[in-house]
């Protein structure tokens, strides 16, 4: 063999290895672990960051609490406890403030996050609980689920964060709603049906009612809800079965069914590196989209009971999870590396 076949040879087996180590490489690595012993059996709800000050935020619903890490150190360094039932989140750097929204307060709690002291607080319906953004119009749509209030109609209560009041709301013909999605390049809003297993598309602008498409075949119970704008496509998780469902996010149609982990919470697209991360029960999935209506389960990461709450941040490359008490696991937040 001479040398520049053996050179050519030796450069085909490291990229071949290099290949094989990265097919065997999970794609999510745990970091770090934060203990959290104070806390009793119960569930969280949903994260948010602040990138710039290193901190995150996290409801530990049935514990009456919202927590405060500090990401350099992996510490809790604050909670407030003068909430009921915290789900959603909202945190905006330009103010120094949280919005938390609270189901069984019927608020949204505002506090300054310098001094962590209340600094408000604006009254929605009992049963609030997920909430989607709009950056470009400073409004907070939030989700009133009209069973959690014995009324028959869910609300969207909308709400401009920079006067800190209610500029408006949708009402809803079912009780049962679950996540929104808003449309950054035009002004729709998508929402999760979950009693009947559909979506429901709303002009947010005139307030009104588009279009009602069906998942019911592919599953039920739709909870978490995420989108990919670039190539409109809709991702919904549901429960009954565990399933990531995919929607063409201009006719409805569903275009892609996949099994998944059971009671998923949350789910978040990376539109950078195509990937999709489910948080339900027991596990993380994560699948890798080939192309619009094509997605390999790529990474199946072992969690706890209940641990069905997640949050990623591309800018940092990690993944947040609240991890429940429950019987001989102890309450934590686990951070991942994304590979």
């Amino acid at each position: 063999m001479n040398r520049s076949t053996a050179l050519l040879f030796c450069s085909i087996l490291c990229i071949l290895t290099v290949c094989l180590q990265a097919a065997d490489q999970p794609p999510l690595k745990l970091l770090h672990t934060i203990p959290l012993p104070q806390l009793h059996d119960g569930d969280f709800d949903h994260f948010a960051v602040d990138v710039a000050g290193d901190r995150l935020f996290s409801t530990a619903e049935e514990n009456s609490k919202v927590l405060v890490f500090d990401l350099k150190s992996n510490k809790l360094i604050h909670t407030m406890d003068d909430l009921k039932a915290p789900h959603s989140m909202l945190y905006r750097n330009d103010l120094k403030k949280l919005f938390v929204v609270d189901s069984d307060l019927g608020e949204v709690k505002i506090y300054d996050t310098d001094s962590y002291k209340p600094a408000g607080a604006i009254k929605v319906r009992e049963g609030a609980d997920s909430s989607a953004y709009d950056p470009s119009t400073k409004l907070l749509y939030v989700v009133d689920v009209g069973k959690d209030a014995k009324l028959p109609n869910s609300y969207i209560t909308i709400i401009d964060t920079d006067a800190a009041k209610v500029a408006g709301e949708i009402k809803i013909d079912s009780d049962d709603v679950e996540a929104v999605a808003i449309e950054k390049s035009g002004s729709r809003l998508f929402v999760n049906i979950r009693a009947n297993s559909t979506v429901q598309v709303y002009d947010r602008t005139k307030r009104t009612l588009l279009a009602t498409w069906s998942m019911a075949e592919a599953g039920k119970k739709p909870t978490p809800l995420a989108f990919d704008e670039s190539n409109h496509r809709l991702f919904a998780g549901t429960r009954d079965p565990g399933k990531l469902v995919v929607l063409d996010s201009d006719s409805g149609a569903v275009v892609a069914s996949v099994p998944a982990a059971a009671m998923p919470d949350d789910l978040a697209f990376d539109p950078d590196q195509k990937r999709l991360y489910f948080a339900g029960s027991m596990f993380i999935d994560v699948f890798q989209q080939k192309d619009a209506d094509h997605y390999d389960h790529i990474g199946k990461i072992p969690t706890a009971f209940r641990a069905k709450t997640g949050l990623l941040v591309p800018q940092q490359h990690r993944y947040y999870l609240a991890v429940p008490r429950h019987e001989k696991q102890s309450a934590e937040v686990r951070i991942y590396e994304v590979q």
